[in-house]
């Protein structure tokens, strides 16, 4: 499971995450609400190795998050979907993938494995994949983010703001392949912003604002509590 416990996280003297404690259990998707600036993304950097913190802890499965390099984090089953997709938009889909997979370039067997179950998993980057990542639609680079994700193997997904700029039936398409991805065995922490699809999928959720943990709770919980329905689902 993901523990962490007390994360503090400074930039200079501006304090971006307050004691941050949360935790996502095995088999379990996770959503974690909040507007822009409140620290969802600073949180994943953290836990992928590329922020370091000023204080607390964050381990998966028993191993810490914290002290090593995005690499460690990453062959010790910790993969991060980025805010924005990131893609590289002139290599083909494929290459894309494949760089997913890097650091088990020494399995290539395992790597074509991967390669076709992300393929079954998203059956449009079959006919896609000798095309350009930024060739395809914005749903469609989404699924590639998310594969290319898949492809380093993880145990733990960190899915930030797959929703954003995507119109509501493609949201509808990604947050069911998001289902499809945890029930294949792999836990999901979600940073979105749109809390009527996350919770609609998630098991529990967290609120963070301000660089702080405000409200949890089960999906119902939340999806029922005034002060998410006010400021996340506009009731």
């Amino acid at each position: 499971m993901l523990e962490i416990q007390n994360l503090r996280v400074n930039y200079g003297t501006f304090t971006a995450l307050h004691d941050v404690t949360l935790s996502v259990n095995p088999g379990e998707i996770v959503v974690l609400l909040g507007a822009n600036g409140a620290g969802k993304s600073t949180l994943f950097r953290t836990l992928s190795g590329l922020q370091r913190p000023a204080g607390g802890a964050a381990r998966w499965n028993g191993t810490s998050l914290t002290g090593g390099r995005p690499e460690f984090n990453v062959a010790h089953g910790v993969a991060q979907c980025p805010e924005g997709r990131l893609l590289f938009p002139d290599l083909s889909v494929e290459k894309n993938l494949r760089l997913g997979a890097y650091v088990h370039r020494r399995d290539p067997a395992g790597t074509a494995r991967e390669l076709a179950r992300v393929m079954d998993l998203f059956p449009i980057l079959v006919e896609k994949r000798h095309d350009p990542a930024g060739s395809l639609s914005g749903g469609q680079q989404q699924m590639v983010a998310i594969a290319r994700a898949l492809m380093a193997r993880p145990s733990l997904l960190l899915l930030d703001e797959p929703s954003l700029g995507l119109a509501p039936l493609v949201v509808e398409q990604v947050f069911q392949t998001v289902q499809r991805v945890n029930e294949a065995g792999v836990s999901v922490l979600l940073a979105e912003q749109n809390a009527f699809a996350a919770l609609g999928i998630a098991h529990r959720g967290y609120v963070l604002e301000s660089g702080r943990i405000s409200l949890q709770g089960t999906s119902a919980e939340l999806m029922t509590d005034d002060r998410v329905r006010s400021a996340y689902l506009g009731v």
